[in-house]
């Protein structure tokens, strides 16, 4: 019997099968992937018994020997080992329970990487969760790629509360992230930002011999960890210092600091001085120019420099579409990179302000593939196709006015198809009805969390050393947006009302136009400015209803007065004084007094309309009542 000391045969083969295996993964890190299948093949041929680790491993690295383009296959294959792994009984052949977990644990983790580069962040997030849940029984270096790519999904589906207790939990339980330096504590920034600097990709891993982990390609862990973790508190605008380290990462984060401080100037020249940086340096990259022209528009729309902002965005999507120009035939990283859709969101938010609807309206139907479950997104497209329609409107008045005899009934509409979205008030009626029962979901669901949050009389103290990070809870419905607040939700169905009131009076529905104005004036915390279009809009319906005397209640001039004229100067309307308010109240109220034959006292009511939205209708109308009044020559008074 040969002694403890002495190696057996068996233990001469393994340690064989070892040494080939390292051997396999210094030519993968050296890129040299033909020769690491080959020793992957002569282990397999060999009888080597982790049948799922050479299985895994010979996937990544057939994966990365197509140029990281065919992830469809590897993503399969991975499906395939976690399956496997996840079987009752051990696996066929004598193969060890742990070697097989070991690698469906590296499987997992990949399946959820390439979800995450694929902006399928839900989905990333089922795939990652059985990890997260034993991220303490995990090996070192796999807890910290597992936590990384946690903060990263979270980050990414704007659930900021969840990621900063995520972060406490890595702090104070696994001790894997230091704790960020902090500045003043007095500081307060008050904004929260709506531009992401670049985050650090995510990379698939492979599985050493001895069941550890390691990276497909080379990052700092240490480092990703540390710059995720000063990503969530600035974004959480939590007072921290961000030391510059040279990349374009920490000095694109200091931007986003300066941005979400209300210093947009200061924001501007970092970007600025980081693109020139690295444009002296050679450096500059499609993704990274992607990122500052997105951003520099941000901060122009901020500003409402609205054609610069367009222009930025512009510039933005040429670099994207440099990236995005083949998704099918793209690597991952180069997938995850491309952000059309978000640049298109902002752009069309810049038309609109500009007042070039169709283009807006074309801008939106991208994103609004991507982002369905968007109530503000829905509210723009109504936006565009109403803002579309009142521009055709004012043109046909205006041709028919220098064409004689032409009317603007009488030109016809080129067909459209019904398959076809195009910017019409029918098309802005089923966006505003989306748009609807989203906000009245998601504020039936902000309530019950604000609720649920003020029974507790004497909540307990957060303990970062347990899972209490899976309790925070974000209202992210409004994503790529930022998390709302319950003022915003309210503020954004009010105008999804007001403009669902008025689509409904274009389109003759009297009963719903109604509807809604009075839902609109029942909203809490409502402004002047929707006070006063709920009242009109809810006038005009009951006139239009024959029912006028119901409709000079809402149509009071006095109430008219008392409104905040920093409303109407701050919003891009007609009416942008408390003036032309008044002029457009009164002329409503008028044309209520005439249904109801009250001639001479809507006569002198018109007398004092002199401002240009209402002075033609009203000269108009003061014409009518004189033919009212005055008896007709040999007749009797129509």
């Amino acid at each position: 019997m040969d002694s403890a000391e002495s190696p057996t045969k068996t233990q001469a083969g393994e340690d064989e099968n070892y040494s080939l295996l390292c051997q396999a993964h210094e030519e993968f890190n050296n890129s040299e992937f033909d020769r690491c299948l080959e020793l992957l093949q002569e282990l397999e041929t060999r009888g080597e018994s982790s049948g799922p680790i050479l299985r895994h491993n010979r996937a990544v690295v057939s994966y990365h020997k197509t140029g990281c383009t065919q992830h469809s296959v590897l993503l399969k294959e991975l499906e395939a080992l976690t399956v496997d792994a996840d079987a009752p009984g051990e696996a066929s052949g004598g193969l060890s329970l742990k070697q097989g977990a070991a690698a469906a644990t590296v499987a997992r983790y990949n399946r959820a990487v390439i979800y995450y580069h694929r902006h399928m962040f839900g989905t990333a997030l089922e795939k990652l969760a059985p990890l997260v849940a034993r991220l303490e029984a995990l090996e070192k270096s796999m807890a910290a790629l597992v936590a990384a790519l946690q903060l990263q999904l979270l980050l990414a589906t704007n659930q900021l509360n969840r990621a900063e207790a995520f972060l406490d939990y890595l702090q104070y339980k696994l001790n894997l992230v230091a704790t960020a330096p902090s500045s003043n504590p007095n500081e307060d920034p008050a904004a929260a930002a709506t531009a992401s600097p670049p985050t650090p990709t995510s990379n698939l891993v492979v599985t050493s011999p001895g069941g550890a982990t390691v990276e497909g390609t080379v990052s700092g862990l240490g480092g990703s960890l540390q710059l995720l973790q000063l990503i969530t508190l600035v974004l959480n605008r939590k007072p921290v210092v961000i030391q510059e380290d040279g990349t374009p990462e920490y000095a694109a984060l200091k931007a986003q600091q300066y941005y979400i401080m209300k210093d947009f100037q200061m924001a501007a020249k970092q970007l600025m001085r980081i693109n020139n940086e690295c444009t002296n340096a050679g450096t500059v990259t499609p993704q990274l120019s992607t990122c500052i022209a997105n951003n520099m528009g941000v901060i122009h729309l901020r500003v409402r420099h609205y054609a610069i902002a367009a222009q930025f965005f512009q510039n933005a999507l040429n670099f994207d579409q440099q990236l995005a120009r083949n998704l099918r035939q793209s690597s991952l990283q180069t997938m995850s990179s491309a952000h059309s859709c978000e640049i298109l969101y902002n752009l069309g938010v810049a038309m609109l302000h500009l007042r070039r609807p169709k283009e807006a309206f074309q801008c939106f139907l991208v994103p609004v593939k991507q982002f369905h479950s968007n109530p503000r997104l829905w509210l723009r497209m109504s936006e565009a196709c109403i803002m579309e329609h009142e521009a055709k409107l004012v043109e046909e008045e205006r041709q028919s006015k220098s064409e004689t005899g032409t009317s603007s009934s009488s030109k016809p509409y080129a067909p459209q198809s019904a398959g076809v979205p195009e910017p019409t008030l029918e098309f802005a009626a089923l966006c505003l009805r989306s748009a609807l029962t989203l906000t009245q979901h998601y504020k039936t669901r902000f309530h019950m969390v604000a609720v649920s949050s003020e029974d507790v009389e004497a909540p307990e103290p957060k303990d970062p050393t347990q899972e209490s990070w899976r309790h925070p809870q974000d209202n992210n419905f409004c994503n790529p947006s930022k998390p709302v607040s319950l003022e915003s939700l309210e503020n954004m169905q009010a105008s999804i009302y007001a403009a669902h009131s008025f689509v409904s009076l274009r389109l003759g529905d009297h009963v719903t136009a109604l509807e809604m104005a009075e839902q609109l004036l029942a909203c809490e915390r409502l402004s002047d400015a929707h006070k006063l279009l709920g009242h009109m809009y809810a006038g005009e319906a009951l006139m239009l209803m024959d029912k006028a005397a119901e409709a000079r209640d809402h149509l009071d001039p006095t109430s008219v007065g008392t409104l905040n004229a920093f409303d109407f100067e701050t919003r891009d309307w007609q009416l942008k004084s408390v003036d032309a308010a008044q002029n457009v109240v009164r002329y409503n109220l008028a044309v209520a007094m005439v249904l109801q034959n009250d001639l001479t006292q809507a006569k002198s009511l018109l007398a004092n309309l002199n401002h240009s939205l209402v002075s033609g209708k009203a000269k108009a109308l003061r014409r009518f009542i004189d033919l009212k009044i005055s008896p007709v020559p040999g007749g009797t008074p129509s």
